[in-house]
């Protein structure tokens, strides 16, 4: 699977440049802040139909619809060369929610794509060297783009992300994997089908869970991103560009989790992963309310080690345990339920700084953070122990996984 890491990493590096210029764009045109979020915001929107987006990866076969997929941005993102005024900002988020539902079914269809061509026992390193080639060029790109931006404006951007869309493209093309076509589930109805991947993570002991567990863990860290300049600012005395240099250090955390990621999931259930990476990064958050330079470097590289575990984690669980005709419904659902309260928490987050002390908010979020992940570890343990046949009674038999 070199090849699908290789275009992961293409595809990561023009993506992840466009993300930042997009709202630098739309600010430099328009002067408007409300609009440069708004930007984002356009990005991150079609996340929320991710479970009906999602029902598409598993009506077709996942290689040809990923060719498919970065083809047909790789075209649609020269656009934006006629974005150079004002009055045509609207093209730019047209593009942007475009681009953000072909992200939403991509995911899909990758998820669902790895859960067939690898072995199970391979999962949790193959996802983990994925999130180190995506962390990896968040380190790379943001520097290319607000270069080319500075220099070129907007349009060479554009045109560097369409350029990478299109080499994934044939990565994708030349990957040597045998599909056949995905079985058809009873309903041929496109609602009864997404609501078909909802009823089986919501069925799932196992996912259900898990995705709850994500979904605290962006929530909580939402709010601790919106507390970042209060920390930079009160905390440690520094102008708000060092939020920068902190996101950098939390981005070499972030690599290094997914190294340890696949050697960890191969000795331990994902979730208990998960449980330990909300606990280091509930640490970390109450650790950055202590005024020094050095605790607050060390708990941004926690933050980027124990956010990567919770997300791999349930990746991970969802390829293992979705039936394979389901798993792009069962990824994009668990994706839009886990991702949705990041948003959210961010304009909860904003609120919540202006009204409480950092010093108090962040050890709150600690203590919520460390409470969550201990509960998980205990209902892990007494699961694992229900199921173990050694200590099992006849009279309570052990179930069938």
């Amino acid at each position: 699977m070199r090849w699908y890491l290789t275009g992961v990493v293409v595809s990561g590096f023009g993506t992840t440049a466009m993300w930042l210029v997009s709202g630098i764009w739309v600010k430099s045109l328009t002067g408007s802040d409300s609009l440069a979020a708004l930007a984002a915001f356009a990005l991150w929107a079609p996340v929320l139909l991710g479970p009906l987006l999602g029902t598409l990866a598993d009506r077709v076969r996942r290689r040809p619809l990923l060719v498919a997929l970065n083809a047909a941005m790789a075209v649609l993102l020269p656009l934006l060369l006629w974005v150079e005024s004002a009055d045509r900002v609207w093209l730019l988020f047209a593009v942007l929610v475009l681009y953000g539902a072909q992200g939403a079914v991509h995911e899909a269809a990758e998820q669902a794509l790895i859960a067939t061509a690898l072995d199970e026992k391979r999962l949790g390193t193959f996802n983990g060297l994925r999130m180190t080639a995506n962390e990896s060029m968040k380190l790379i790109a943001p520097l290319v783009a607000a270069g080319l931006f500075a220099r070129y404006g907007g349009g060479p951007v554009a045109l560097l992300d369409a350029a990478s869309f299109a080499l994934a493209a044939a990565l994708f093309a030349w990957m040597p994997v045998r599909e056949t076509r995905p079985v058809r589930s009873g309903s041929r109805h496109w609602w009864r089908e997404t609501a078909e991947g909802v009823r089986l993570l919501r069925g799932s002991p196992v996912l259900r869970p898990l995705v709850a567990t994500g979904a605290f863990t962006m929530l909580l860290a939402g709010v601790n991103g919106a507390a970042i300049y209060a920390v930079v600012d009160r905390g440690l005395g520094h102008a708000p560009v060092y939020a920068g240099v902190l996101y950098a250090v939390q981005g070499v955390g972030s690599v290094l989790a997914g190294l340890v990621t696949g050697p960890l999931l191969r000795r331990t259930p994902e979730r208990t992963l998960a449980a330990a990476g909300l606990a280091l990064f509930a640490v970390a958050v109450g650790v950055r309310t202590l005024p020094y330079e050095t605790t607050a470097l060390a708990a941004s590289a926690v933050i980027g080690l124990g956010l990567p575990w919770v997300l791999v984690a349930v990746m991970t669980a969802v390829q293992r345990e979705a039936p394979t005709e389901a798993v792009g419904r069962v990824a994009a659902t668990a994706n839009t339920l886990v991702m949705a309260p990041n948003a959210l928490a961010l304009a909860l987050g904003a609120g919540l700084v202006a009204l409480v002390d950092v010093r108090v908010l962040l050890p709150l979020l600690a203590l919520a953070g460390t409470g969550w992940a201990a509960g998980v570890a205990i209902r892990g343990r007494r699961g694992r122990r229900d199921r173990d046949p050694a200590t099992s009674t006849p009279e309570t038999p052990v179930p069938a996984r």
